[in-house]
C-alpha cells in the first residue's frame, strides 16, 4: 500500500499497535492528545473501545462537554467517572507530586471501571514532548501499567496536531489544556473558591479572543500568560483594563502580564530541570 508519507505510516502503526489489543479503554480528557487517540483507536478496533473520562473541579465546564459531543458524534460508547479531588489526600496541600497524588487515584478509578466494563487494557494519550518537562504523573502511569501507544509510536505534538487536521478532528488547532490546579504556585493551598476564580479568568480571557492562555495564581496576584504574538493584543483598545477590571471582580488584588509569554509547565520552574518525573 502506498503511503502519503511518514506521517500517514506512522499513523497506520499506530492503530496496528492499538488494534494488537482487541479492545480496550482509553482515558478520555476532550483534549488534542485524546482525541487523536480515541479516533485512531475507534478505527482500529470498531465497537471494542470504551471512552472512560473523570469529571473533575480542576477541568474546565466546556471540556467535559466538548468530550461528550465527539463521543455522540463518532458513536463511542462513554462513561463518565465523578471523582471529587479534595478528597484525595494532599491534593489540597499543592505538593510538587501533586499531579502524582491525583493520577494514581483517578487512574486506579479509570482500571477499575475498564475491568467493570471488560476492559483488560488502559489507553492514554502522553506523546513524546511530554518527556521533556516535570511530570510526576507519569510515574503513576508507568506503576499502574496504563498503556501510552502515542508515545510508543513516536508521535510528538505537532505530528498530533497535523495528522487530525488531516482527519478533521474538531481538536486539531484546540489550545492546549492543562488541570487547573496547575495555576498554583506549589505550597499554595488550593480551594474550590480559588479554582473557580482561575477557571472564570481564563475564560474571560478566552471571551476576548485569546488563545492559549493561562492565569498562575501566586498569593492574591494573577499572572497572566499568553502566546508571545498576542501579547500586544493585550495592549489594544483597552483590552488590558478590561482585564484587570475583571480579575478585580473576581478577588485579584494584583494583575500583571508575563512578559515570557506561555509557557506550559511554568510553575516547574527550579524543580530539577527537564525530564525530572519525580
Amino acid at each position: 500500500m502506498a503511503y502519503q508519507d511518514d506521517l500517514e505510516y506512522q499513523y497506520v502503526q499506530l492503530k496496528d499497535r492499538i488494534a494488537s489489543a482487541g479492545r480496550a479503554a482509553v482515558a478520555f480528557s476532550g483534549g488534542v492528545d485524546s482525541v487523536f487517540l480515541l479516533y485512531a483507536a475507534r478505527e482500529a478496533l470498531g465497537e471494542q473501545v470504551l471512552a472512560l473520562t473523570v469529571s473533575l473541579r480542576a477541568v474546565p465546564r466546556r471540556e467535559l462537554g466538548e468530550a461528550e459531543a465527539f463521543c455522540r458524534q463518532q458513536g463511542i460508547r462513554h462513561r463518565i467517572e465523578r471523582v471529587d479531588e479534595f478528597s484525595i489526600p494532599g491534593f489540597a496541600d499543592n505538593p510538587p507530586d501533586r499531579c502524582y497524588l491525583c493520577k494514581e487515584t483517578l487512574f486506579r478509578r479509570m482500571l477499575a471501571a475498564a475491568e467493570e466494563e471488560g476492559f483488560a487494557v488502559l489507553m492514554e494519550g502522553s506523546n513524546l514532548d511530554d518527556q521533556g518537562d516535570y511530570r510526576p504523573g507519569l510515574r503513576a502511569l508507568q506503576e499502574l501499567r496504563v498503556e501510552s501507544p502515542l508515545k510508543e509510536s513516536g508521535f510528538t505534538k505537532a505530528q498530533i496536531r497535523e495528522m487530525s487536521r488531516r482527519l478533521g478532528l474538531f481538536a486539531w488547532d484546540k489550545p492546549s489544556m492543562a488541570c487547573l490546579a496547575s495555576r498554583f504556585a506549589y505550597g499554595e493551598r488550593i480551594t474550590p473558591e480559588k479554582m473557580e476564580r482561575v477557571e472564570q479568568a481564563e475564560e474571560y480571557l478566552a471571551m476576548l479572543g485569546f488563545g492559549q492562555r493561562r492565569v498562575r495564581m501566586h498569593g492574591n496576584l494573577a499572572r497572566i500568560e499568553l502566546l508571545s504574538e498576542e501579547l500586544p493584543v493585550m495592549m489594544e483598545d483597552g483590552r488590558y483594563r478590561q482585564v484587570q477590571e475583571r480579575l478585580s471582580e473576581l478577588g485579584f488584588s494584583y494583575v500583571t502580564l508575563d512578559l515570557k509569554g506561555f509557557e506550559s509547565g511554568s510553575m516547574n520552574r527550579g524543580l530539577g530541570g527537564p525530564g525530572r518525573v519525580l
